[in-house]
């Protein structure tokens, strides 16, 4: 693979600066050389354990200390998920991610249960992602005997912007995560959000953190915000497509063989929006009617956008081979009862404390 040894903060800020037609052929030439240009992955995410969770993510509605729509629901069943999964699959996904509303894994039923979750959705012959929160490498093992494809482990935005968002777990704690599962057989999913407030540059920032991991992350989801009630990000302004086409097509460059996966946000794009995105080089989507807990577009919708573009759905284990599954009895990875110490930082979110103080007058008054 022909890519960059380093990209420097000014060139990729340049880049993405490029005028857009120059930016899209650029991109597109990158995307048509290492994928085929009308075939996109199709993906399912299921939300199996939702609300509740410890931290303050400022984007989340999952956040317990928020109050948002959002009701706290305990773990699947596995012939749920499994269920879901079948439906998906007939609608075209290929991969199911399943996610939890955890701050990280914990030894114990509940993670043996989503093992089991792994196994019965890898025996469909589809490709099975995980979203869990921060993991050890031994975790990330047993992850990879149940038979995981994929891990997900978001950075949201750049190292300095990070503060801005998140103040109940590190952006070294992501790092590790991600270098946790790269001592597997499983690939890395690792992407970040727009519209939170950040700058060009911490974009750009962010996606050379990822251009720099070795090797470079199999999948990376671009996501818009979706503005929630209840959040402290509630009255964030939605991004404009330009914004999602730009950050697509720099993307692409800078990770050429990457499927980049157009995630939250698509409800805000019209059909000709998320063509220019294909265009640029995603080449996955998060399809149905929910991402976890926010909108998404309906699997009919996406099909007949699917149609008039001329694309077709990606089948399952065409990047890479299907990953064995081992039954729990042969496993060589098991229960040690880990309790890791994940760093908890001492700034301060201002956007959390304003609301909070907005909230105090509201009651003062």
């Amino acid at each position: 693979m022909e890519t960059k040894p380093k990209w420097t903060q000014e060139e990729v800020v340049a880049l993405y600066n490029k005028p857009i037609m120059d930016l899209l052929y650029e991109a597109a030439s990158i995307h048509r050389k290492y994928h085929d240009p009308n075939k996109v992955q199709v993906s399912t995410l299921i939300s199996i354990k939702t609300g509740g969770c410890p931290e303050d993510c400022a984007y989340c509605p999952q956040a317990a200390r928020y109050h948002t729509h959002v009701k706290s629901e305990g773990l699947m069943s596995v012939e749920q998920v499994k269920e879901q999964a079948l439906a998906a699959k007939a609608g075209g996904s290929s991969r199911i991610c399943m996610g939890a509303a955890w701050r990280n894994v914990k030894d114990g039923p509940e993670f043996d249960h989503v093992l089991d979750m792994v196994r019965t959705l890898n025996r469909l012959d589809m490709e099975v992602c995980c979203t869990l929160g921060m993991l050890t490498e031994n975790q990330a093992q047993r992850l990879s005997e149940a038979g995981l494809y994929a891990y997900n482990h978001n950075l949201d935005s750049s190292a300095d912007y990070y503060k801005e968002i998140i103040s109940t777990r590190s952006y070294d704690d992501r790092l590790q995560t991600i270098e946790n599962v790269r001592k597997t057989n499983i690939t890395v999913c690792s992407g970040g959000i727009i519209g939170m407030g950040e700058s060009i540059d911490d974009r750009v920032a962010m996606l050379i953190t990822l251009a720099s991991l070795i090797p470079q992350p199999e999948s990376v989801p671009i996501n818009a915000l979706v503005p929630v009630s209840g959040t402290p990000m509630e009255v964030m302004e939605t991004v404009s497509i330009w914004e999602m086409v730009r950050m697509v097509a720099t993307a692409r460059i800078l990770l050429p063989t990457t499927q980049v996966r157009l995630s939250a946000g698509r409800t805000n794009m019209s059909t000709e929006g998320q063509a220019l995105c294909f265009f640029a080089g995603a080449n996955s989507i998060f399809s149905g009617d929910k991402l976890l807990t926010t909108p998404n577009p309906d699997v009919n919708e996406d099909m007949d956008m699917f149609k008039t573009l001329g694309l077709v759905a990606q089948q399952p284990f065409e990047k890479r081979n299907q990953p064995e599954t081992i039954a729990t009895e042969m496993a060589h990875y098991h229960d040690l009862g880990e309790r890791p110490k994940w760093s908890r930082p001492k700034h301060k979110i201002q956007r959390n404390i304003a609301k909070q103080q907005d909230k105090q007058q509201q009651q003062n008054k």
